[in-house]
């Protein structure tokens, strides 16, 4: 726990730094890296789990997709096609026929999963709101995963999904909702209390009762995301993805809430924006 924390206090004001610096070729390069360690992670549990991944074309390819996010981001969806193709050919004529499907399907997640989800971040970061909003997201994400873990302690007794995870509990995802809801609430009063005093540090515009609502939005695709990493260790036959952060296992441990939140936060402000 001591170790975890630690980690914490070091992690938490380097990334708040770097969103209020709000310089988008740092934040895509932040997002770059945490996504390729990430990947780098999640091929060698599927590798482990009897694949033989192509990694460093993967990163190739998740480096591409960050850097065509960051010049022209308008031609995303043709570009993932493309690298999705490359993968797959590739795969195809390097892996023995047996292996063919596992090593493309395995590649093609990473880049999914760890690559285009956090391209969202800088997008988010783009946007006029875009320190808000990161601030908005990171402190959701954290404050429900505090709380699910310290609820689920205290209180915890019916299983959320014990094939996935058996630790997690119904009380400890209510109390991590609960959490969620606590700080967007507390978010939006204190960008409010700074406006009247004159600084536009954070920014949360309409009703209240609207960023609530997308705080439990959130909540639940990060939850959903847990589970989602959880499904993939225990396939793996692993209890951590790694080792790089002392207390919380590896990169993707400590992302898996984010790889679905991000996204779903993007989404939800281009909807918004459309209505």
């Amino acid at each position: 726990m001591m170790k975890r924390v630690l980690t914490a206090i070091v992690l938490v004001p380097l990334v708040l730094l770097l969103v209020f610096w709000n310089n988008l070729l740092s934040i895509s390069c932040a997002a770059a890296v945490v996504a390729l360690l990430a990947a780098w992670e999640l091929l060698a549990l599927a590798d482990a789990s009897g694949a033989k991944t192509p990694r460093v074309l993967v990163l190739v390819c998740i480096g591409l997709l960050f850097a065509l996010n960051f010049e022209r981001p308008e031609y995303m969806a043709p570009a993932l096609g493309c690298l999705t193709f490359v993968l797959f050919i590739f795969c195809a004529f390097r892996s023995p026929m047996q292996r063919v499907l596992p090593d493309t399907a395995y590649s093609v997640f990473a880049l999914l999963y760890t690559g285009l989800s956090l391209t969202t971040v800088p997008l988010l970061s783009a946007r006029e709101n875009g320190p808000s909003l990161l601030v908005f997201l990171f402190f959701v994400v954290w404050t429900g995963d505090i709380l699910a873990l310290y609820t689920g302690k205290a209180f915890g007794r019916r299983k959320l999904a014990p094939s996935i995870s058996p630790g997690k509990t119904w009380e400890g995802s209510a109390g991590s909702i609960g959490g969620s809801i606590l700080i967007a609430i507390v978010l939006c009063l204190l960008a409010q209390k700074l406006e009247q005093h004159g600084f536009d540090w954070l920014s949360y515009p309409g009703p209240v009762l609207r960023w609530v609502g997308l705080a439990v939005l959130l909540n639940v695709a990060a939850q959903v995301g847990d589970l989602i990493e959880s499904a993939i260790k225990r396939g793996a036959g692993v209890k951590d993805s790694g080792t790089l952060l002392p207390g919380h296992g590896g990169i993707l441990d400590r992302i898996d809430a984010l790889l679905l939140a991000a996204p779903v936060l993007w989404y939800a402000v281009l909807l918004q924006q459309a209505f």
